[in-house]
């Protein structure tokens, strides 16, 4: 990316917060699995987690104090090394929406705010994102051999139904910040 500034993207030292499994449901789509979780993003739930999160190759500790956020989070599964490792996530947070791009063989943790005025409600752009450049995302995540595995006709087909239970959860959920 020689010549390309790259300075609206944050690496983070320590690789995505998991998925909290009790409030994520899973929908596969073939090469890949998509998580659909409602978050809610405190100081105290980031201080629990952070000392157990695998260190990334990134030199930011990113923003740990004044967290207050919630909204729905979407997680890209695939396989890697015989595990499922997260390679995308949409953020679709109330304050800052944004996505992650995770290469787990660079260890990199790379995130990219969401414009909610250029894009949009941001619940709407990730879905879109998913249904029309999943695999050029993908890669861009350093997951090439798993974007050439990506039937994008499989993944249209299970939208509908990620799409609902995304709607449900963001309207089931209305966090309330104390």
């Amino acid at each position: 990316m020689k010549g390309i500034a790259l300075d609206h993207i944050t690496r983070y030292d320590k690789m995505p917060i998991p998925p909290v499994e009790d409030h994520t449901t899973y929908i596969e789509a073939g090469a890949v699995r998509i998580g659909i979780e409602y978050r809610i993003l405190t100081d105290d739930l980031v201080a629990t987690m952070r000392p157990a999160l695998q260190s990334a190759s990134g030199g930011d500790e990113g923003k740990l104090v004044e967290l207050d956020d919630f909204g729905v989070s979407l997680h890209v599964f695939a396989g890697y090394k015989g595990q499922q490792k997260e390679y995308l996530r949409f953020d679709c947070f109330s304050e800052d929406p944004h996505y992650h791009y995770v290469d787990w063989d660079k260890n990199a943790n790379e995130v990219l705010h969401i414009d909610p005025i250029a894009n949009g409600d941001a619940l709407v752009w990730a879905l879109e994102r998913i249904s029309t450049r999943l695999p050029q995302m993908l890669e861009r995540a350093g997951a090439a051999d798993i974007a050439q595995l990506v039937d994008m006709n499989r993944v249209k087909e299970v939208m509908p139904q990620i799409t609902q239970i995304a709607n449900h959860a963001r309207s089931h959920n209305r966090y309330t910040k104390p």
